[in-house]
């Protein structure tokens, strides 16, 4: 394709499938596109292919009569690991363009090889590598039955980051749109620094108050990009791509509406309805153990007699 005589290119009668693929051929950066799993989508297919079917389909039916793995140091080491990668992915955001190279309200993608703009290439590399490696979130779920929180909000959120990441480091791999990546580095070091206390068991269980905050925070998120990247379509002048910049804004504006349904399901409706009863951990809740006996309505055992004299529980 990318050898395809220009002459025909241009010839009204191409087809929009041949016109799609052409830009996406020409317009792909050439710094990233060497670099692993960053060539063609069709490994990453591959991957959130098999992710999918193992989640959703093989792993349930594998687990069902099985026992779930006890995984806590596994846990622990896991979300150990990816706290230090997005510390990492923060500082590298923020010295690689947002700190003072950067302009809030356009930048375009610096495609040269200067270091800073390759510095900022290679953070938008690791971040869609991490996206790559948290799909295992999923899979802990799978593998310690925990199926319930496989989620449409859940699988939708780890299935689509990869498809950002790759798009990211194929087409965009700096500019305007790595705020978000910045911002949502910064959320899962709080994250996944939760999730690892939680799988240290009871004896934390006191100092994990504020998982609730978690979701708010998620919810701030999607508002600041949500308006970071609306901006650029009042711009004429703005050479960031407004089509990316849209579909930036449009997602996360359904992430805005998935997790505030979330958190209202999950720790308004749930705290008027049941009194003293702990909110069950949420769809963004990604491996986390839990740290008590799973929610259950206070029974009232006390005996009462009927008229017959039987002796019943009062439910």
């Amino acid at each position: 394709m990318a050898n395809m005589n220009p002459d025909v290119i241009s010839e009204p009668s191409i087809g929009l499938l041949d016109r799609v693929v052409k830009f996406f051929v020409d317009n792909q950066d050439e710094r990233t596109k060497e670099w692993f799993l960053s060539g063609s989508i069709t490994p990453l297919i591959m991957i959130l292919v098999t992710y999918l079917y193992f989640c959703l389909y093989a792993g349930p039916r594998y687990m069902a009569k099985r026992k779930p793995f006890k995984l806590e140091s596994v846990l622990i080491a896991y979300n150990a690991v990816q706290v230090v990668l997005s510390i990492v992915l923060v500082y590298e955001g923020i010295e690689g363009g947002w700190r003072k190279h950067y302009n809030y309200s356009c930048q375009p993608v610096d495609y040269s090889r200067n270091p800073v703009a390759m510095r900022m290439a290679r953070a938008v590399w690791m971040y869609y590598m991490c996206k790559v490696v948290e799909l295992l979130d999923t899979v802990f779920f799978v593998l310690r039955k925990k199926q319930n929180q496989v989620s449409f909000l859940h699988v939708y959120h780890h299935t689509l980051m990869p498809v950002c990441g790759f798009i990211g480091v194929k087409y965009f791999a700096g500019g305007h749109g790595t705020l978000l990546g910045v911002i949502n580095s910064f959320i899962h070091v709080c994250m996944y620094a939760y999730y690892m206390l939680a799988a240290m068991g009871p004896k934390v269980q006191k100092y994990l108050w504020w998982k609730r905050y978690l979701t708010v925070m998620q919810i701030v998120q999607f508002i600041i990009v949500f308006f970071h990247t609306v901006q650029v379509q009042f711009q004429p002048a703005c050479e960031y791509p407004k089509s990316i910049a849209a579909l930036l804004t449009l997602n996360a504006g359904l992430f805005i509406y998935m997790f505030s349904s979330f958190y209202v399901h999950s720790y308004i409706r749930k705290s008027n309805t049941a009194t003293k009863r702990i909110a069950k951990p949420g769809e963004e809740n990604n491996n986390q153990l839990e740290c008590k006996p799973k929610d259950t309505v206070e029974v009232n055992t006390r005996p009462t007699v009927e008229a017959t004299g039987a002796v019943k529980k009062d439910l």
